[in-house]
């Protein structure tokens, strides 16, 4: 079996589409009981659909790289040539500011703000060669999430049992591919991961889809699954990860992390690379989501109208309960983490 041959999930391959209209993104909100687009037609809807949680995970990367070509249409099209780069500062800012704490916007973003003076601003064709750029990296992206897999793929033995939490997406889908290639056999546990069930809709039916078995469990069952001997290996992406080797992921994976030192197991986090411009955890701004979100499930409210509700979108898993940092570089010990060259 090679890369090619494998089965690919619905919403890795159908996440994010640029067309001559506008940006076209999969609705994970409702996804996998319908198969539904918002289409964006400027940069910023494209950040509100990305507050919005439209999309997630490493949608919000692909998503805002298109939305800032979006922008660089726009600002060939209205703007005088010499208020283009600004204009796209500007748009930058916005689409960061969407999920502060998860790098993958601003990285597509600086893909294109960072290499203005080569792109032209001024020139004709801005557009166009902003789009090229978005591209290629779009495509860099997603050959660096492949040795991400492969890497993690081989700390990986036949027949364990991994528990994820959220949907860590690219790395996770290329990482279960990675094990299929090799021939080995895994079942994989996932958290439904409240309050927006991405665990229960888009990493399990992902993975089923790859025809991984795969068993969903509730968020508050993650160490009663590590004692019942259900669970061999804790694996999770990770939004930021601070050259200090703390791990900021989706609220939830600290308590994962805790069990599994708990019981013995490791914890492997999945990054792209750490973040050279994060130290410490104090450098990273940490989202804090409306508390209202946490009383409602899928449209629905699931608590008492008489309470208020908390959510602190991430929460930080500090080196010692981290075996390892798997990134496209390599496998680092969270104390040895290195600086992209």
């Amino acid at each position: 079996m090679t890369h090619d041959d494998l089965t690919w999930p619905t919403i890795t391959s159908r996440s994010v589409t640029l067309d001559d209209t506008g940006v076209h993104i999969l609705d994970r909100r409702v996804f996998p009981f319908q198969i539904a687009f918002v289409f964006c037609s400027s940069y910023e809807a494209v950040a509100i659909a990305i507050e919005q949680m439209v999309t997630q995970s490493n949608g919000p990367f692909y998503a805002a790289g298109a939305g800032m070509v979006l922008a660089a249409r726009y600002a060939e099209t209205h703007l005088a040539p010499d208020a283009r780069a600004a204009f796209l500062r500007a748009a930058a800012v916005r689409l960061i500011a969407t999920r502060p704490t998860n790098n993958n916007v601003g990285m597509a973003v600086r893909n294109i703000v960072d290499h203005l003076d080569s792109l032209e601003a001024d020139k004709s064709g801005f557009a166009d060669r902003a789009e090229a750029r978005m591209r290629a990296e779009w495509a860099h992206r997603r050959a660096a999430l492949r040795r991400v897999g492969e890497n993690a793929a081989s700390l990986i033995p036949d027949g364990a049992s991994v528990l994820t939490h959220c949907w860590s997406e690219g790395a996770l889908v290329e990482t279960l591919g990675a094990l299929l290639i090799a021939g080995k056999r895994i079942r994989l546990w996932c958290t439904e991961t409240r309050p927006y069930l991405q665990g229960a809709r888009l990493t399990s039916h992902s993975a089923a889809e790859m025809g991984i078995p795969t068993t969903v469990i509730t968020d508050g069952m993650v160490a009663d699954a590590m004692r019942q001997g259900k669970v061999s290996i804790f694996m999770t992406a990770a939004d930021r990860v601070t050259m200090s080797g703390h791990v900021i992921n989706k609220v939830g994976t600290l308590t994962g992390a805790i069990a599994a030192r708990h019981f013995g197991l490791p914890y492997y986090a999945t990054v792209m690379l750490p973040d050279p411009l994060a130290k410490t955890p104090e450098d990273v701004e940490m989202e804090q989501r409306d508390g209202n979100e946490v009383l409602h499930c899928m449209g629905h409210r699931t608590a008492s109208p008489l309470v208020q509700g908390w959510y602190p979108a991430f929460d930080i898993t500090p080196p010692d309960l981290v075996s390892r940092i798997i990134t496209r570089d390599g496998i680092f010990a969270p104390d040895a983490l290195v600086a992209a060259p």
